[in-house]
């Protein structure tokens, strides 16, 4: 098993009706991956598929993967968390359930991994590369993270 170091979040910035084939689609005709971008994608509704095995690296975060669970929920159009509650339910199931296998892992969010690009020591809104996942991973997560 490769070492995890991060439970890392998603959100695929579309609407929430999308069909996993179109996203699978976009990685592979649009991005030019050949391995998926996401451990798990949540549907609406809550189901979850498990899209990579978490022995495997996908493309999540670059320079992340390599030691990171990718967690995504089909939704986040507009920079808005359109997360259903089915789909906060999955998510918080999928989380804890990590956490209590990896309980050193930080949860964080995609954005959560852009550089600091003041050098303060913190990831600011201004200089966050994405918006994904459209909420406050650490903060909404922050019981799990005490280990």
């Amino acid at each position: 098993m490769r070492t995890i170091t991060h439970i890392v979040l998603h959100c695929t910035a579309g609407k929430a009706q999308q069909k996993t084939s179109d996203i699978i689609s976009y990685w592979k005709n649009k991005l030019g991956w050949n391995k998926y971008g996401y451990h798990w994608l949540i549907s609406e509704d809550g189901s979850a598929e498990h899209l990579t095995p978490d022995s495997e690296v996908c493309n999540g975060v670059k320079g992340y993967n390599a030691n990171a669970i990718h967690i995504c929920y089909k939704g986040g159009w507009d920079g808005t968390d359109t997360r259903t509650d089915a789909q906060k339910k999955k998510m918080l199931e999928l989380v804890t359930n990590y956490k209590i296998k990896l309980p050193k892992a930080k949860i964080v969010g995609h954005r959560d991994l852009s550089p600091d690009l003041n050098h303060d020591g913190k990831i600011t809104p201004n200089e966050w590369v994405k918006l994904c996942p459209c909420f406050d991973a650490r903060e909404e997560y922050a019981l799990l993270m005490v280990a």
